[in-house]
């Protein structure tokens, strides 16, 4: 009797734990709010002035330059914060014309304006020079809103028209950019009171759950230019004793399919595709159960996720760049929702390392 007290006793545990840890990994429960400048999805007009050649030469890691950030208020009025900039990420800062920018404002500064509780936020722009440059940045955008759908672990994101005059020695020339504001990967923690983690994690000591949810979503966009192991292209978040990924930067994925865009080798020389346009699933094996269930709700959610592509139809300078991005993420669709596709493009593709 008292060895089936304590197997029952087992049981019951094993039962809690595993329904405790499947309400904090995949039903949390937000602990702080998300800060006023992402709950209104209206495109934000701003103005930023610098010189590129200053941002790529005399920033760092911890080296900024000094520079105003103009917005439009609710109201209509611009008004000006002072902020700091500098250059990040490796491939654009060395190859974009634009390099994208990470923008630092004092607390004080901030407080009481729209931007208050973001210290720090990511500026993306567009690459280069280009025709089609802006629609890119709207293709990568949406990325952003997809994963917002599927996970609740996602950054937050609104895209902005901004006004950049770029100082040239003693001239100045304007540019008339699409842009995308970024929180930090802090507020995303601070969100679900986690932290965000500096060391590696093997992808098999992740959470399994929100781990399939990235590796489809990285599927679906086209993207390889990532890795969870090495957090290239993504954070790891620990909240309630799970490790969390969260995905960003996409313009290398054939969702975005930008002018630059080359199949990554990230962990992997031999991904046997030769355009970012090939899928190939680079998620690791895991229980069935688990992965089948994340195909059912990105099946689910379709319609959610092409309603939400077709939000941004008006934002495009061309309209075939938008048909194209739709057809893309609706061929995705079309594999997950056939057997014999699933299996061949995504079960059998399973990593074991």
């Amino acid at each position: 009797m008292k060895k089936q007290g304590k197997l029952v006793l087992l049981l019951m545990c094993i039962f809690i734990f595993q329904n405790s840890y499947a309400q904090s990994a995949t039903d949390p429960k937000p602990k702080t709010s998300v800060s006023k400048l992402f709950m209104n999805t209206a495109v934000l007009p701003i103005k930023v002035a610098y010189s590129n050649k200053d941002l790529d030469k005399k920033t760092n890691d911890s080296t900024y330059i000094d520079s105003e950030l103009g917005y439009q208020d609710e109201d209509g009025t611009w008004k000006n914060l002072a902020v700091q900039l500098r250059a990040r990420g490796l491939f654009r800062r060395e190859n974009c014309y634009f390099p994208p920018v990470k923008v630092k404002i004092k607390k004080s500064v901030a407080k009481g304006t729209l931007f208050e509780g973001n210290k720090r936020l990511k500026l993306v722009l567009p690459c280069l020079q280009q025709k089609a440059a802006n629609d890119a940045v709207v293709k990568e955008y949406m990325g952003y809103k997809l994963y917002e759908i599927i996970s609740p672990y996602h950054f937050k994101t609104r895209m902005v028209d901004v006004d950049f005059t770029e100082s040239r020695g003693k001239n100045v020339k304007n540019h008339q950019l699409k842009g995308i504001l970024i929180e930090d990967d802090d507020l995303v923690a601070d969100r679900f009171g986690g932290k965000v983690m500096e060391r590696s994690v093997h992808p098999l000591q992740q959470d399994d759950k929100t781990s399939v949810q990235n590796a489809f979503f990285q599927f679906m966009i086209g993207n390889t230019d990532f890795s969870t192991a090495f957090q290239h292209n993504q954070k790891l978040l620990f909240i309630d004793k799970n490790t969390i990924t969260l995905p960003y930067d996409f313009d290398m994925s054939g969702l975005v399919d930008a002018s630059y865009a080359m199949v990554s080798g990230t962990e992997d020389q031999t991904m046997g595709i030769t355009s970012v346009k090939q899928r190939v699933y680079r998620g690791f094996k895991r229980d069935m159960n688990i992965i089948n269930e994340v195909r059912q709700e990105y099946l689910d959610h379709k319609i959610q996720m092409m309603d939400a592509l077709d939000g941004l139809r008006s934002s495009f300078d061309d309209p075939d760049e938008f048909s194209e991005a739709k057809a893309y993420i609706s061929s995705f669709f079309d594999v997950i929702a056939d057997n014999g596709k699933f299996k061949s493009e995504i079960v059998d593709r399973l990593r074991t390392k």
